[in-house]
């Protein structure tokens, strides 16, 4: 049969959000194709060519953990069971530092809950100077991201710590930027996501603040005198994490994504005491 044909078959199993592009996604891999050739070639496949990915995604499974890998600020990143799959919407964060620092400079960046390494790798792409040092409490994040810095070439500029949030970072950083979780035990998300993705990357006590107590009362301390931190909030969140920040001593600003929905907050010193 034709590989359109599949693909045209797949996505009526697989339902969901985007079923047409996740089954684009997953019949090219199967075949060991680009997507481009895929829409373009047409060619043939087996019918059973894709039939493992396509029951793993009608299942519910990430499209990025079959696939192994997900784009995030034009980077190809590894990823995989255990690692957080990055979302276009933190991309955000990276649009909000774009406005506050030209691409010349030469930027402290900490990366806090890195994950697969996306918000520093896509950092350190954007600013050829910049330095970055990402932390994550999992060994398994701390690897892939390793990797994914290593094979992006950004090793060398990339530090990366084993640490829960800030606990143990020394010195100061021109920029902060972290997506930690932040979604309340009770609230609905999307399919697949409390049966695939890590719970601890996702989750975050009764009101999905917790992660924001311990990290925001650290900023005054990390950030340089013109630093800006951005955290990435749930789209209800804002005032109670701009009121953590005043508590410490922080302005703040709020930055929304492409739907227009509150996606972050920058967060700057405006203490003199620190």
């Amino acid at each position: 049969m034709k590989a359109l044909d599949l693909v045209r078959d797949a996505a009526a199993r697989i339902g969901g959000e985007t079923p047409r592009l996740d089954a684009e996604l997953i019949v090219a891999h199967a075949l060991g194709i680009a997507r481009e050739v895929l829409l373009l070639g047409n060619p043939e496949a087996a019918a059973d060519a894709a039939e493992a990915l396509i029951i793993r995604r009608a299942a519910g499974e990430p499209v990025a953990y079959i696939l192994g890998r997900q784009e995030f600020w034009s980077l190809d990143l590894e990823v995989g069971p255990g690692i957080l799959v990055p979302r276009g919407d933190t991309e955000t964060l990276i649009v909000a530092a774009q406005r506050l620092f030209p691409a010349d400079a030469a930027l402290r960046v900490l990366d806090l809950g890195t994950g697969s390494g996306a918000l520093a790798l896509a950092a350190l792409a954007e600013w050829p100077k910049a330095t970055a040092l990402a932390t994550d409490v999992s060994d398994a994040a701390l690897a892939v991201a390793a990797r994914n810095a290593d094979r992006l070439g950004f090793s060398g500029r990339c530090s990366l710590l084993k640490a829960d949030w800030a606990e143990g970072v020394a010195g100061r950083f021109s920029l902060i930027l972290s997506n930690p979780p932040y979604i309340g035990e009770d609230e609905e998300t999307g399919p697949g996501v409390r049966e695939y993705e890590p719970q601890g990357a996702l989750f975050a006590g009764q009101d999905g603040l917790e992660a924001y107590r311990r990290i925001v009362p650290a900023l005054p301390a990390l950030l340089e005198a013109n630093g800006a931190a951005i955290l990435e909030i749930g789209w209800r969140q804002a005032d109670a994490v701009l009121a953590l920040g005043r508590e410490a001593g922080l302005g703040g600003t709020v930055e929304r994504d492409l739907a227009g929905r509150d996606r972050a907050i920058v967060f700057h010193r405006i203490a003199s005491v620190f």
